[in-house]
Order: structure tokens, then sequence, then C-alpha cells
């Protein structure tokens, strides 16, 4: 899909008040595109609305719960009555566990499935087929580097994001004779309210390890910005995984050409978060 000008062109961001999704949004309108928004902070949602709306540009912005079916059918139904369909369609939203296996409970894991997952189902069942119908269109699920890259420390979230990437995937394969293209974004460590916002179990409950988490993203310095930039050339390029950020593309080539050296990797990581978490910010 050529993104280098959106003019006329109607983008579907969920998650958009904040991180990732709001900087997609700024990077499309300055495209030219119409714009539908949705998220659950509604005021983020009402100051991006105020920010990205002007004359000659459509904002529809809806608070919605991508976890709900009822919601997003509502939201697609609600952008259908103004397009016929969606050009860009970018399933952003989104939420952080941070906790091993045996510290999730049953409802963390209903939590973060029904939001990472079935909300980019949710988002592809009611937004594709009318792009299918017209025959063009784009498809962007954002997964995350923990999407092919497991960590102890965040057992849900790697799950919800490998199951995003594998569905992208095959969505590829689905889609591409129908004319929409799919794109599977996948994000390093992203200066993004994720940190601050995620829920936590066991030792990772402990305030430092969220400060820790919070530091680190901060001194990375790699905004959303960047990300939506980075994003935009992806769908351009035809991209079907896209790493974003060079810690993404380390992990992502890493996996593909020797395996055991990402697990040695990984384990090393673990242990030294753990010695941290245990005698503060020591090495």
């Amino acid at each position: 899909m050529d993104v280098r000008s959106l003019a006329g062109r109607t983008a579907v961001i969920t998650g958009a008040a904040s991180g990732i999704g709001r900087a997609v949004a700024r990077a499309c309108a300055a495209r030219g595109a119409d714009l539908a928004l949705c998220d659950l902070d509604e005021a983020g949602l009402a100051d991006a609305e105020r920010e990205l709306g002007g004359p000659g540009r459509r904002v529809l912005a809806r608070r919605v719960d991508v976890s709900r079916a009822d919601e997003m059918e509502a939201f697609a139904r609600a952008v259908h009555e103004l397009v016929p369909a969606a050009d860009l369609l970018v399933n952003n939203a989104g939420v952080a566990l941070g906790a091993g296996f045996l510290d999730t409970t049953l409802e963390d894991w209903d939590w973060i499935v029904s939001i990472n997952l079935r909300g980019v189902v949710h988002g592809c069942h009611f937004f594709v087929p009318p792009m299918v119908q017209r025959g063009r269109g784009h498809v962007v699920n954002v997964a995350s580097a923990a999407g092919f890259v497991a960590g102890e420390a965040l057992a849900a979230y790697c799950t919800t994001k490998f199951a995003v990437l594998g569905l992208s995937e095959a969505l590829h394969e689905e889609l591409a004779r129908h004319g929409v293209g799919v794109t599977a974004v996948c994000p390093g460590f992203i200066d993004t309210p994720i940190a601050r916002n995620a829920r936590t179990r066991g030792p990772w409950a402990r305030p430092e390890a969220r400060r820790l988490a919070i530091e680190s993203l901060a001194k990375r310095g790699y905004p959303p910005e960047r990300v939506a930039r980075q994003l935009l050339r992806a769908v351009q390029r035809g991209r079907v995984v896209a790493p974003i950020a060079p810690e993404a593309w380390l992990l992502w080539y890493l996996k593909r050409l020797s395996p055991a050296l990402l697990r040695r990797l990984g384990a090393l990581l673990a242990r030294r978060s753990r010695r941290r978490l245990a005698l503060g910010d020591g090495p």
C-alpha cells in the first residue's frame, strides 16, 4: 500500500489516546488521512481529537473497550457509515503484565488475552471484511519483540504477542489474494506509558521493579514517533514482520540464526534482573 500520501483515505487506530497509537495518528494525519480513533482513556482521546482535527480532516473518536465485541462492532458501524471500508487498520491497543507464570492468576490471563489478542481479533473481524470486499487496504497488528523472544517476567504478555504475530502471518497468507496487506509490527524498548500502567505480580510487583522498568524505557529514549515512521515505512514496503528499533532487529535475527544463543542471553538477562531486584541498583 502506498502511504506516501494518505489524502482521501481513512486510518482506523485503536489505543490512540497515547503512546504508539497517538504517534501513528499524528503521522497519518500529517500525510492527509481522515482518522477513526478509539481508546478507553476518554481524556486522552478527546485531547487527540482536538489536536488532530481541523479543516479538511475528519476525526471520529470513540471510547471503546477493544476486548468487547459489541463495542468494537458499534465502532466499526460508525466508521462504515462514513466510508465503505478503512484504508489502514492499526490494531494497536494493548496492555502489559509483569509476572512469571506461577504468579499469574486466571483473572490476569482473561484480562490480558481479552485485550492483547481478542482486541486484535475483534478489530480484524469487524474491519477486514469490508476491506476484502473493496479489494484493497492494509492491516497493521502491533505485536512486540516479545512476540518472538520469550521472557519469564512477561509470560502472559509474551503469549499474547506470539499469538498476534502468528495471526498476522496467517492473515497475510489469506488476505494477499484479496488485495489486502498485513504487517505485524514488533517494537523493541519504546518509551511509552505501558510500563507505568502495567499490572505486576510476584517479585515484579515490588515498587523498585516498576521503577527500573520505567527508567529503562526512558533511558532507552526511543520515542513512539519513530515507531510511527517505521510502521508506515513497513507498510509502504509491504513487510509482513517489521521489527522496530535496533534491539528488536537483533533479537529477530538471533531468533532465526541462533535460538540457543538467544536462550542463553535471555537467561543471563533474567538472572541480572533478579539480582537487581534483590540488591537495588547494583551491577
